[in-house]
């Protein structure tokens, strides 16, 4: 109700009250000094039902214009905000949208109220498919009874926008829908910046990785390079210089071998194939050396065939690494490998009996060119860990000084085969 409606009212009865007043003086003049007391009596109560009439309606028009101006305040507060705020009822039709929400997309001028978002895609064809999209992410709000999620969309201008989007759904006492409030932050420079970050970060680990490959692989070019001069001072080639030149050929053949496999770690072979054929395999082939170091070298298999799927070759290759630093962490022990099975897991343990790892070393495992070894290349763990998970397993390595340490691999189970008697 509007104030000047209120006004209206307070004037109808005001002149009310005055033609009650004046006819009560023309009945007072017919009827004589009779009237005098009934007149003033009547008079009386109808004056004090006017006034309570009008002290109800100046109240009520106090109280409106109190929310009024609450409610202009709160729509001057969501206009100047820079996020889009939208209402929408229990149809899908649009209410009330915010100044930003207007300009996001292209509705100024257009009479959007009561209009659901296929008729807003109509009116706006560039946006029909951010509104046919909205039809979907409001359906999943009411089902789910509140949604957050990132959407984007390209304005008119060919700007790529990012909304973090918030939708509350608001229902009836019966349960039925009632209406759906709509909040997006524009996060576009956030994600900017995210996707610098992590462009930094691997720019970073490129130019750790090309440092390692040119300090592993300038090493034996130097040598080589060294071989190659005193060829060329000396007539006769010993045979010992040529072993060395091959061996180092091979080393650098080796490391860029390794980097492709960094490069693409994705299975060269996939099938089912039971894994105590590759415990028992590297039993086989790593005992051998276990025994050279007078290390002792247990394998305990399932007593039932374990079926996982992926590549048997690089399984045996994840294996064999891990037990060849087994080895050579050691000078004389034990070491054990273990198969254990969970229901969807089977966990293969390597222990061994070695001097065990720093905490501050064991952090590092993995990381490409770091290693412990005087010898080594620091890329065995690293390619393992792209196996492992190529084959959605797990690797866990535990490590106490003085005691030894415990590598875990985790692969998903494909079947359980029963025993072959």
């Amino acid at each position: 109700m509007r104030s000047h409606d209120i006004s209206y009212i307070i004037m109808r009865l005001v002149l009310s009250a005055v033609l009650f007043l004046s006819a009560m003086i023309m009945v007072f003049v017919l009827e004589g000094v009779a009237l005098m007391v009934a007149i003033p009596t009547v008079a009386c109560i109808n004056i004090g039902l006017l006034y309570q009439s009008i002290k109800r309606a100046l109240t009520f028009s106090s109280a409106h214009e109190t929310l009024l101006e609450e409610e202009n305040q709160l729509s001057t507060l969501l206009h100047s905000l820079p996020d889009f705020i939208s209402f929408k009822d229990g149809e899908g039709r649009w209410m009330k949208v915010n100044q930003f929400g207007r300009e996001l997309y292209n509705l100024e001028g257009i009479d959007y109220i009561g209009k659901t978002d296929k008729e807003l895609g109509e009116l706006v064809p560039f946006f029909k498919d951010a509104f046919d999209f909205c039809i979907e992410s409001d359906e999943r709000a009411w089902d789910e009874r509140g949604t957050r999620c990132e959407e984007s969309f390209v304005l008119p201008s060919g700007e790529q926008k990012t909304f973090d989007v918030i939708k509350v759904p608001l229902f009836h006492s019966t349960g039925g829908r009632k209406g759906l409030v709509i909040i997006g932050r524009d996060i576009t420079q956030q994600k900017v910046a995210e996707e610098m970050l992590l462009r930094n970060e691997k720019l970073s680990v490129v130019g750790e990785l090309a440092a390692g490959i040119a300090h592993e692989i300038r090493n034996p070019l130097t040598s080589i390079k060294g071989f190659i001069q005193l060829l060329e001072e000396n007539e006769h080639v010993s045979d010992r210089y040529l072993t060395i030149m091959s061996a180092e050929m091979d080393r650098i053949n080796q490391i860029v071998g390794e980097l492709l496999i960094l490069s693409k770690p994705h299975l060269r072979e996939s099938r089912p194939f039971d894994i105590r054929e590759v415990l028992d395999y590297v039993g086989k082939v790593m005992g051998h050396e276990a025994l050279m170091k007078g290390i002792n070298l247990k394998v305990d298999l399932p007593q039932e065939p374990i079926e996982i799927i992926g590549d048997r070759n690089q399984c045996i290759q994840v294996v064999i690494n891990i037990t060849k630093n087994a080895i050579e962490a050691m000078e004389e022990g034990l070491i054990t490998i273990k198969a254990h099975c969970l229901e969807e897991e089977i966990l293969i343990t390597i222990q061994d009996q070695g001097a065990g790892i720093p905490a501050d070393r064991l952090e590092r495992l993995g990381e490409p060119f770091f290693t412990l070894k005087e010898k080594g290349m620091g890329l065995g763990l690293t390619i393992s860990q792209k196996i492992i998970e190529g084959h959605k397993g797990s690797l866990k390595i535990e490590s106490e000084l003085g005691e030894g340490t415990r590598v875990t691999i985790g692969f998903p189970i494909h079947a359980r085969l029963p025993s072959v008697p």
